[in-house]
């Protein structure tokens, strides 16, 4: 993740829920962040140091609309201004008492974070605004593992066969079928089907998924799950880069409601086996993901997979300006 340009995207880093519990410590692209709630329940991000004696400002709590330091009671805004020294409580702090803030917002359940300005906006996924569907929040957990092998892996309609035998993999299904993709502005969209066993919300044990996939840089996949005779299963899972062999691993889902009932529960844990099968392979490759294509070797079912690399490097060739060393 040396590159700048990476900068430019938002990043879910946080749940709510955690942040309900007080301030919480994040680590985004090597910068070390304070996050907190003011006192309208909003999320902010600030640098995790406070500018007076570089104590962690995570370490404080939020007293009146700020976050203090656990040090000396400094406190900041949501913009990183110091509002109150507390040694001092006649005097104003003066502009040059402040720490560096960042783009904060809520949006699925999580606190997005984007360190500059951004290319494009947090993805607006249609079923997040369609009543017949439930949000279920899923996981949240650190691998090591760079980000975009986690993506290729999403995009990827070959593995299954070999990787998900315990959960939905069939080995009859070999041959994925060539995928369309139709590029936009800071992503691609594509639609296949996959031939799968023990079809989950299916009758049929061996049954066809009907797959709606949409990646958007640069680490956010949408995958829509569909059968013939089940509701529909919208995967999201997104990668936040710590460094170069740790992602933060974000996924929720929207399931849709057919009129039998959600078993939340059930799907969860379909979901988990799904995920730790990935995990256990995934772990196993390289940090560094080539984005030339003759540094590795390639078949039909990669073209998703290739498009996002070609796509990557334009972003970066395009914007980069300096680079941005990730220890």
């Amino acid at each position: 993740m040396e590159h700048a340009v990476f900068r430019r995207f938002w990043y879910p880093v946080m749940p709510m829920s955690k942040l309900k519990q007080g301030p919480q410590r994040f680590e985004l692209l090597g910068q070390a962040l304070a996050l907190f709630l003011d006192d309208g329940g909003v999320p902010a991000a600030l640098e995790d140091r406070c500018c007076h004696r570089t104590a962690r400002l995570s370490l404080g709590e939020v007293c009146d609309n700020a976050i203090a330091c656990p040090y000396h009671g400094w406190r900041y805004n949501r913009e990183g201004q110091c509002v109150l020294v507390p040694q001092m409580p006649d005097r104003d702090p003066g502009p040059k008492r402040r720490v560096k803030a960042f783009s904060c917002r809520e949006k699925y359940g999580y606190a997005w974070v984007a360190l500059e300005q951004p290319l494009f906006d947090i993805p607006d996924f249609p079923e997040a605004a369609d009543d017949s569907f439930v949000l279920i929040q899923e996981f949240y957990e650190e691998w090591r593992v760079s980000g975009l092998r986690v993506m290729e892996n999403e995009l990827d309609m070959a593995h299954p066969s070999y990787v998900h035998l315990g959960t939905f993999g069939s080995p009859e299904h070999l041959v994925a079928e060539d995928a369309k993709i139709e590029e936009f502005p800071g992503g691609f969209h594509y639609t296949g089907r996959l031939g799968v066993k023990q079809a989950h919300h299916a009758q049929d044990r061996n049954n066809e998924r009907f797959l709606d996939c949409s990646w958007y840089a640069p680490f956010i996949c949408r995958l829509r799950i569909n059968y013939a005779d089940g509701p529909a299963h919208v995967i999201i899972n997104c990668q936040v880069p710590l460094a170069n062999n740790r992602s933060q691993v974000v996924q929720f889902c929207f399931q849709e409601d057919d009129g039998n009932g959600i078993d939340e529960a059930a799907i969860l844990a379909f979901d988990r086996k799904v995920t730790l099968e990935d995990k256990h392979v995934l772990e196993s490759t390289d940090a560094d993901v080539p984005l030339d294509p003759r540094d590795e070797r390639h078949m039909v079912s990669d073209k998703p997979g290739l498009v996002m690399r070609r796509m990557i490097q334009a972003l970066i060739e395009n914007h980069e300006t300096q680079a941005v060393t990730v220890q």
